[in-house]
């Protein structure tokens, strides 16, 4: 199993009616701000295990499970809203940054919230890093009806109980079920991943089976229409620099087929008044898993003035 360079400790913080789970490396210091890092969907704090073992220096670095995932509690709904990420967010900095600017480096879902989150808060970030934070396809108003309810539709599945997380008899039907999601991903490092990505419950038959930490109302869709026009608006108010990363596996091109594609999103990154693009080589879309030396050097070269 790998074997962390950079061991974190764990604590959990009250933020909003939620107690957060956060993981830490490093101490604070008066001559850095704090490097703060935000996972993507159905991931966990620990993911970034990789990229701190990678860093040249060592730093304080904070990373949080976002509501409903790893540790931190989902409060008990039924679906989730973009807005409660960024106060989330919002307080968490409030406790381990204060009035400092810090550097905000989100994966996937969590660089779209660090993205809108920048717009938002603008003084409150130093650098931002976006790893595949791509948004979504624009979508019409005329679409409002049939989203609405279909997202009814699933709400009631889910109270059904029929949208469950896979569960798995052991710890290593997890490590496969990376491994499958991600083939870059080698056995040592998705034993390891496995561990913090899943929790073992009883089951009926009194054993117990290995569940994702991951709360299944995160697969329901948005009520609400994506609005590019208020995300671009969000991006044009970003005052801290960007370096938005990309891997070299096309994901825009394998998950919308032609709807939505990496042009679209450059032009859309145009609207951000000071941002670079860079790419990460022999990469699929979890790159901090797979190259996280790469990941590292980047952000290390980006935060370094």
């Amino acid at each position: 199993m790998y074997q962390a360079l950079r061991p974190s400790r764990s604590e959990f913080v009250p933020v909003r009616h939620l107690n957060y789970h956060v993981r830490l490396w490093g101490e604070p210091s008066a001559a850095r701000p704090p490097l703060v890092m935000m996972h993507g969907w159905m991931d966990v704090a620990a993911s970034w295990q990789f990229v701190v073992d990678a860093l040249a220096e060592d730093r304080f670095v904070v990373a949080a499970d976002w509501r409903g995932f790893g540790l931190t509690d989902g409060g008990q709904v039924d679906n989730y809203w973009m807005p409660d990420y960024l106060a989330d967010l919002d307080w968490l900095l409030d406790h381990y940054a204060g009035d400092t600017a810090v550097d905000l480096v989100g994966h996937s879902m969590g660089g779209n919230v660090v993205m809108q989150y920048a717009g938002v808060r603008p003084q409150r970030v130093r650098r931002l890093v976006n790893l595949e934070g791509f948004g979504m396809p624009a979508l019409k108003p005329e679409q409002a009806p049939e989203r609405f309810g279909k997202w009814i539709d699933e709400i009631k599945r889910l109270h059904d109980g029929k949208m469950a997380l896979a569960g798995y008899p052991a710890l290593d039907g997890v490590a496969r079920r990376l491994m499958k999601t991600n083939p870059r991903l080698t056995p040592d490092k998705a034993d390891w991943l496995a561990a913090h990505w899943s929790a073992a419950r009883p089951d009926a038959e009194g054993g117990e089976r290995w569940e994702i930490l991951g709360d299944p109302a995160h697969k329901i869709i948005n009520a609400n229409l994506f609005r590019v026009d208020e995300m671009l608006a969000l991006y044009a108010a970003i005052r801290a620099p960007l370096l938005a990363v990309e891997a070299s596996d096309d994901s825009l091109g394998q998950w919308w087929k032609g709807r939505y594609t990496l042009d679209e999103y450059h032009q859309r990154l145009k609207s951000v008044p000071d941002a670079r693009i860079a790419r990460v080589e022999d990469a699929g879309h979890m790159l901090h898993h797979d190259q996280p030396a790469a990941v590292a050097r980047l952000i290390e070269e980006f935060t370094a003035a």
